[in-house]
Formats: C-alpha cells, structure tokens, sequence
C-alpha cells in the first residue's frame, strides 16, 4: 500500500517590499523539496494581498513583479474575492477553502519576507486555524521582526548592544535637522539607517556623513514608520541557524564575505561575488562548541 504523501501549502509572495526575495526563496524550497514524500500546494499572494490557488500562482506573480505598478494593481482587481479563507476542519487537517472547492492541507511552509508574514500576523493567522506550520510562532517572529522590540529584549538578557537612536517618520519628516543633530550626538560615522521592520537589507544605508544620513532615513522611510539608526562598526558577518522548540540544535556558523562595502540588498541578491565560508573561520574550540550543540 503507497503511503499518503505530506500535503504541504508553501505560501510566498505577500504585501512587504521583499516580494520578490519571497518568490526566489520558494522557487528554491519547491526545487530542493523530497517529492518523493511531499506533494506541494503552492500558494501565492499578490503586492495587493489576494490570496491565489490553482494553476501556477509563481508564474502569475513572476509577470506581475515585472508590470508597472498601476497595471500590476489592475490585474490584481480581476481576482474574484474573497480568494480563499482557512477553515479548521479537526486537529491535524484543515481546509484552505478556494472560491471553487476545499483543498486539504497538512502543513503550512509560509516562505514570506517581511512585514505580513515574517512578522508574527501569518502565524497568528495560522494558530487560529489550528494548522501547523514551519517556523518561529507569533511572538518570537513579531519581537524578531521588530529591530526596536529586539533591541531592548536582548538588552533586558545583559546581550551586549552597540548605540542606537529610534525616530518615528513622523518625527523625522516634521524636524530632520533635530532628529540628525541628536543622531550625531549619541553615534559617530559611519551609521546605518534602517526601517524597523524589514529584512533582506531592504531600504537599509550606510552613511558616512550628515547628507548621507538625510538620504538614508529619507529612504528607509519609504518602508515604515519606524526608522532605526545604529552604530556602524569594522565586524564580520557571522550567522547561525537554529532548529527546533524545546530543545533546539545550531549549525556550525558560517561568515558571509560581501561583494560591497556591507551585506546590501545587491550584495544578497544581484551580485555574485558575495561568498559564504562553512565553516567560519574561528579557533577550533569555539567551533567545537558550536559542533556540541547539535
């Protein structure tokens, strides 16, 4: 008797300004994915934030990321609503209810970027529904989203933190001088401006003086109402992954080399100079540490 496959919904695209990184990772996870033991529902959810299943949802989004604006926006009005809504159905199944018939799921894969998704309001979404799902829950992917919030529970845990100022928009739109004159007092050059909630180095800047500042926050301004300047510091780029609840296991760590002058959106994504060493170059006692994790 053939054994049932694992229905998993992998979920990408979404409302953030890392649209388009969403799309490339999920084309990643459905290339590298076990069909053997996974049968992969796609599903996609445009700038606008329609729900799509059924046919070829990457595709659409794909020629849609490649339309201007206003026509993308067009094509996203002639999407019947309500798309799709999640229904519990018992513990371990629930139903991702289309406009045409009920699609049974076992497992959520939620491969989006950003705010609307990688900030705890899927997951949320997603625990209501009783359906399970890959990654951190509700408030670890909220405070992990939120540089401001993350800053000051590592802060509350004695975790070692560079200077840092947070401004509103508001604020900075309504008194820029201010707002740089008390970013220089608390930081030296050079600085990084960020939006608070965003990831893959989207709307981030390094500025190495007061006009760059000005142009820094103008542009992670464009991103959220929140904006972040820090401390910049000569440092390597090390990461770790972390897998599992309870009782968590950690990779070895390995060091990102940037084709630029920092970790830039271009230098993930655009370039193909930018290089990762596994594992880091460290002592070897620091790395076996890391090796007894697992």
């Amino acid at each position: 008797m053939t054994k049932r496959k694992i229905r998993v919904g992998i979920l990408f695209g979404g409302r953030s300004g890392e649209h388009e990184v969403s799309l490339t990772s999920a084309q990643g996870i459905m290339k590298a994915i076990d069909k053997d033991k996974y049968e992969v529902v796609s599903i996609g959810i445009t700038k606008q934030g329609r729900w799509m299943v059924g046919g070829d949802p990457m595709q659409a989004l794909r020629a849609a990321a490649d339309m201007p604006p206003a026509l993308a926006a067009l094509a996203d009005a002639q999407i019947p609503a309500p798309q799709t809504v999640l229904v519990p159905m018992e513990p371990s199944r629930t139903a991702l209810t289309t406009v045409t018939a009920p699609l049974e799921l076992d497992v959520i894969f939620p491969v989006l970027h950003g705010p609307y998704g990688e900030d705890g309001t899927v997951q949320g979404l997603l625990e209501l529904t009783g359906l399970p799902y890959v990654g951190a829950g509700v408030m670890a992917s909220a405070v992990g989203m939120d540089k401001a919030v993350a800053k000051d529970v590592f802060r509350a845990h004695g975790l070692p933190l560079l200077p840092h100022c947070v401004v509103l928009r508001k604020t900075w739109q309504a008194d820029p001088a201010g707002v740089i004159d008390t970013c220089e007092a608390m930081l030296r050059y050079p600085m990084f401006t960020k939006p608070v909630n965003l990831g893959s180095s989207v709307g981030i800047s390094k500025v190495h003086d007061r006009a760059e500042l000005s142009a820094g926050l103008n542009e992670a301004a464009r991103f959220d109402r929140k904006l972040i300047v820090e401390q910049g510091i000569q440092a390597r780029e090390i990461e770790v992954s972390v897998l599992g609840n309870d009782d968590p296991i950690a990779s070895v760590p390995g060091e990102i080399i940037p084709s630029r002058e920092f970790y830039s959106y271009a230098a993930k994504y655009i370039d193909e100079d930018s290089q990762l060493l596994i594992p880091a170059p460290s002592p070897k006692d620091r790395l076996n540490r890391y090796a007894n994790w697992h």
